[in-house]
């Protein structure tokens, strides 16, 4: 059975400080953290893939006051990383009233000093690949978010059920294909930065054109997009071209080349008009 723990603190702590401010005060007392507001943390243990995982969770605004209200969920890989930017992204976002106010859910690891490098390879990757250690696990990290997260979600916060959206980056943006792919009616959106086509020697392709052979229609809303100046910009490119010429009823796509911008740098960009593209109609 799942357990799940409510943290002791509501807010959940940054994790970057500024070197000139890491001087203790007269008296030698700490200094107080930098947190999020409107955030908290859970902590989960999966059956499906026997990790444990730490849950950041964004509420809106204005949550709580309405208890009949139904609020989408973005369901977002690599929360070690993107969770703090997306919070950051969705706020620009409601305040030019671009978007509605959501539930943000960032998935990462728990425990001391995790290693989210190795666990993320083994989690995100849809088979194995001898070059990556325990590779290979994405069918039961996808049973997890399926069958135990949202779920949980469902159950425990003012979730809509029928507006759940993934977001990936690099290993999470293959991840992000992979559940399109498998369920694409599961979630409602989807936005795929960077992924990693290449993997396994272009896994994706080949996962792609088995689908096309069982099926006329791809019933989701993608956003997928890649920097120029990164080293997967051309075989995203090749994906980008082939979703297009496919002609699947019911895809939705959006593609983006982000100039100037690396496989990093472009998260910004890309999640920004990745969640403004899946509010629209």
């Amino acid at each position: 059975m799942n357990s799940f723990s409510r943290a002791a603190v509501v807010a959940i702590c940054m994790t970057f400080v500024l070197p000139a401010c890491t001087q203790q005060p007269p008296g030698g007392s700490s200094l107080p953290k930098v947190t999020l507001a409107s955030s908290e943390l859970r902590t989960m243990k999966s059956t499906s893939t026997g990790r444990d995982y730490d849950l950041y969770i964004h509420l809106p605004s204005d949550y709580g006051k309405d208890r009949a209200r139904k609020y989408p969920v973005l369901y977002i890989l690599d929360g070690q990383w993107d969770f703090k930017l997306m919070d950051s992204v969705l706020g620009g976002l409601v305040y030019d009233k671009f978007g509605p106010e959501i539930i943000l859910v960032g998935i990462t690891y728990s425990g001391e000093n995790p290693n989210y490098n190795d666990l993320r390879a083994m989690d995100l990757t849809p088979i194995a690949a001898p070059q990556v250690k325990g590779s290979g696990d994405a069918p039961k990290f996808l049973n997890f978010l399926k069958t135990e997260l949202a779920p949980f979600i469902e159950k425990n916060y003012q979730a809509d059920p029928s507006h759940r959206m993934l977001q990936g980056s690099s290993y999470a943006g293959l991840f992000t294909l992979y559940a399109m792919f498998s369920q694409p009616e599961f979630f409602s959106g989807y936005i795929s930065a960077s992924p990693a086509v290449s993997y396994a020697d272009g896994y994706a392709f080949k996962m792609e054109a088995e689908y096309a052979s069982a099926h006329k229609a791809l019933p989701a809303k993608l956003f997928l997009a890649v920097g120029d100046r990164e080293g997967l910009a051309p075989p995203v490119l090749e994906f980008m071209q082939i979703l297009r010429s496919r002609g699947y009823q019911g895809l939705k796509l959006e593609t983006r080349v982000v100039a100037e911008e690396g496989h990093a740098s472009n998260k910004p960009e890309v999640f920004n008009r990745g969640l403004k593209f899946l509010f629209s109609n």
